[in-house]
């Protein structure tokens, strides 16, 4: 990769505040970025507002300070994008790639695990009713730069997923890859739990023919009982008066042992990360 042109990004929901696995995937799109000499973004994906925590965007940014984490240019909050949104639904629109579907998720579920293209044909469409895409193309493989060619599960990715909800809200797949190609990101920095995602979202991209960002996917936090950390599994928030044992943490997850002899500063530690990180990237 041309390593002058690398723009990368977080793009934490604002849900609550941060926690492990947010830093473990905060630091290792951070230091990916820093070892390609690029731009490191901070995108607040706020597109959901009924899931929106009060305080929880200042919150994040001061938890990434405090962790030495400092984002180039201003902060980008997806609430403000809609009008290229509506753009990019438009041009899918114009493409006949688009279809209303009154389908729940219960009815869904009681055919299958995945959705069946049920609306697709469909002349009468009940209101309220989400917009999916025709999708096109059936993604079995990403290239994954930590973990090399990945199996995907074809009857996810395949599905026609839905670009805009019921409630009139865009959708994460829509609203992720739309800024992502906005932004210029060159390489997409998440946990494995997104891989499916990532499939589904190199569908759209190839749809709208833009290029494919490169993709690492980090290893998730998981609690003793084998549940990964989340918001959703009320997972800790992240102890500002331990900010140097947090990324000592965090980078013993990602595989990268501090020293003892590293000063147990902030500034310190990521200094040494980041040149660990660039010594075992492959």
């Amino acid at each position: 990769m041309n390593q002058t042109s690398y723009i990368g990004r977080f793009a934490p929901s604002p849900s609550g505040p941060l926690h492990m696995g947010s830093l473990v995937t905060a630091l290792g799109s951070f230091l990916q970025a820093k070892v390609n000499n690029g731009k490191w973004l901070l995108r607040i994906d706020d597109i959901d507002p009924p899931r929106i925590m009060a305080g929880a965007i200042e919150s994040i940014q001061v938890t990434l300070k405090a962790h030495g984490l400092i984002w180039d240019d201003d902060v980008i909050l997806q609430s403000q994008n809609s009008q290229y949104y509506e753009h990019i639904l438009s041009q899918l629109s114009r493409q006949n790639l688009l279809y209303p579907c009154e389908c729940t998720r219960a009815q869904i579920k009681a055919i299958g695990e995945f959705y069946s293209g049920t609306c697709r044909d469909k002349k009468q469409i009940q209101a309220p009713y989400s917009l999916r895409i025709k999708n096109q193309f059936n993604i079995s493989q990403i290239n994954d730069v930590r973990l090399g060619q990945l199996e995907v599960n074809s009857n996810a990715t395949q599905e026609d997923f839905i670009v805009r909800r019921k409630d009139g809200l865009y959708a994460y797949h829509l609203a992720s890859v739309a800024d992502d190609i906005n932004l210029g990101v060159t390489e997409i920095v998440r946990g494995e739990d997104l891989i499916t995602a990532t499939a589904c979202q190199w569908a759209l991209f190839k749809t709208l023919g833009k290029a494919l960002p490169q993709c690492l996917h980090l290893p998730l936090v998981r609690s003793a009982d084998g549940r990964k950390f989340s918001k959703q599994n009320h997972a800790p928030a992240l102890n500002l008066n331990k900010t140097e044992e947090n990324l000592i943490i965090a980078l013993d997850h990602l595989n990268l042992p501090v020293p003892k002899h590293i000063p147990q500063q902030t500034q310190a530690i990521l200094d040494w990360a980041i040149q660990a990180w660039a010594d075992s990237t492959p």
